[in-house]
């Protein structure tokens, strides 16, 4: 699938409508991080995670051409992911753990700089567990905020929209959720790192996608 790495969604799914069935390889391959980081800041576990993923491209793939290319096509799949990971809180009755913890509104960058040393990458790896679980600890409407925000990389807008809030409601919660979060993360990792998709992970886990979706 190398070959096709640098063609856009676009072409991609242009591709696929017309039969090209393999090719969607590559979104899954593309979006697998994004989805994952989606997933575990509702609280999923690994497993329940991959489970929402599939859900996810499955049911993206079957409705790939009611997909209005006006809109931007990541949007879109975490939106799929985030209705998915809804129904399923709902229907296990998932209840996140609310607390009321005073934060102080700043709007300093939460990672400000990158230090890409062996040491550093060390350190990261030996508090990574630390500090999944208390990104896990942070009310989930500030959670998920971040997470698109951050963790995703999603506009203000886009987070707004996929929420059903008001773009400044969007900057309120991803200051309070980054001041939660300031003193474990910012000495430790970048966004990218947290609720990481490994490439171990990744390439069992899209080869199971495939097979669903060329039986379909």
């Amino acid at each position: 699938m190398k070959q096709f790495e640098h063609l856009t969604d676009a072409e991609i799914i242009s591709r696929v409508l017309q039969g090209e069935k393999p090719i969607f390889e590559v979104i899954v391959r593309r979006y697998n991080p994004h989805l994952y980081k989606v997933g575990r800041s509702y609280n999923y576990n690994h497993e329940d995670t991959q489970d929402l993923m599939q859900d996810t491209y499955i049911d993206a793939f079957k409705n790939l051409a009611q997909f209005e290319q006006r809109s931007n096509f990541k949007t879109w799949l975490i939106r799929i992911m985030l209705n998915n990971c809804y129904r399923k809180q709902q229907k296990y009755s998932f209840k996140n753990e609310m607390t009321k913890d005073t934060v102080n509104e700043n709007v300093t960058p939460m990672f400000a700089g990158s230090d890409n040393d062996a040491q550093r990458r060390i350190h990261i790896r030996e508090l990574g567990n630390v500090i999944e679980n208390s990104l896990s600890e942070i009310p989930e409407d500030y959670r998920m905020v971040f997470s698109l925000r951050e963790m995703n990389g999603l506009s203000v807008a886009d987070t707004a929209e996929l929420l059903n809030i008001s773009e400044a409601n969007v900057k309120v919660r991803l200051n309070r959720a980054k001041a939660m979060l300031q003193k474990e993360i910012q000495r430790s990792c970048t966004p990218e790192e947290i609720f990481e998709f490994n490439l171990k992970y990744c390439n069992p886990f899209t080869e199971r996608v495939m097979k669903k979706i060329m039986e379909l």
